[in-house]
């Protein structure tokens, strides 16, 4: 198989813990625990094979059931695995997440997979992944490693990447890998940290500014910054086009898989073609339809994106 778009990213197990809608008297920590499918690179994969792109995706998961049932779930949304490695251990990370009661993000501790494993995949089939694809979206934090040789081999080969945040660590570690992304997603908290200024999403005309400014000032070619329901601040410096995205209203049920669905919905809106401006307009779209229910990585969709 012959990817159009290869996605560098984890697999993670989520558990997340949700709040009670109401009071308990006898003084109980009532809720629900529910395990999840997940990861920022598989959640991607999975979100734009959904919408019609044609994924090949390079990770790692573990040599047991759930590594198994987590292979089948790729495979059934039409994704390429041939370049995920079973490990006997490791091979996938675990999220643990407490929700509040509005189904909103109140904790989280991660850990990650052994990034080993995929160190090796570059290191033995890195080049040929990438000279026989189109397109590449790349979890930026897995390691400096894996990240350098991705977009190393992209320059060699002319191909365009399109660049997710994990963690911030590699990023704020290397950060003139920013200017070798066709277009780079983040949050207002993440641009925070980039910007090394507070980024306050009630003050969209603030973040625009400061977008613009960090992306002219460091050779970036194209910046969207996610502001939850403020919507989104993007700027492209080739064309000069800038601007905001209004959020959709939404009846919220579960607002993790937003940021990964509205970078898969937004990323294969570009590799088709459109401006910065419509989109950043589709992934706004995929994104309020993933947080309408439970599960991210299995949303069915309630009809054709584009």
């Amino acid at each position: 198989m012959s990817a159009e778009t290869v996605v560098f990213g984890t697999v993670f197990m989520d558990c997340k813990g949700f709040a009670a809608y109401r009071y308990d008297p006898l003084g109980r920590n009532v809720g629900s625990v529910r395990f999840i499918h997940g990861g920022v690179g598989r959640n991607v994969a999975e979100d734009m094979a959904a919408i019609g792109a044609k994924v090949s995706f390079v990770s790692s998961v573990d040599g047991n059931g759930l590594g198994i049932e987590v292979l089948n779930r790729l495979k059934d949304e039409g994704i390429d695995v041939t370049h995920v490695r079973r490990a006997a251990s490791s091979g996938m990370g675990l999220w643990l997440a407490v929700m509040d009661q509005n189904g909103d993000l109140a904790a989280s501790i991660s850990q990650m997979p052994d990034l080993s494993i995929m160190e090796d995949i570059v290191r033995d089939e890195g080049e040929s992944i990438i000279a026989g694809c189109r397109n590449i979206v790349l979890e930026l934090d897995l390691n400096d490693y894996i990240s350098d040789t991705v977009l190393s081999l992209a320059k060699r080969y002319n191909k365009k990447v399109y660049g997710i945040t994990g963690n911030m660590e590699v990023i704020l570690r290397n950060r003139a890998m920013l200017g070798g992304l066709e277009c780079y997603i983040c949050n207002e908290t993440e641009a925070g940290r980039l910007f090394e200024r507070e980024v306050r999403a009630r003050e969209p005309e603030q973040v625009l500014t400061l977008l613009r400014g960090y992306v002219d000032a460091n050779g970036l070619k194209s910046m969207v910054v996610t502001l939850g329901e403020y919507g989104s601040a993007y700027y492209d410096a080739a064309s000069g086009e800038f601007g905001f995205c209004s959020s959709i209203e939404t009846k919220v049920t579960d607002t993790s898989g937003a940021g990964d669905a509205f970078f898969a919905g937004t990323t294969e809106a570009l590799i088709r073609g459109f401006s910065l401006r419509q989109a950043v307009g589709y992934g706004t779209r995929l994104a309020s339809w993933i947080i309408e229910v439970a599960e991210p990585t299995r949303a069915p969709l309630p009809g054709s994106l584009f």
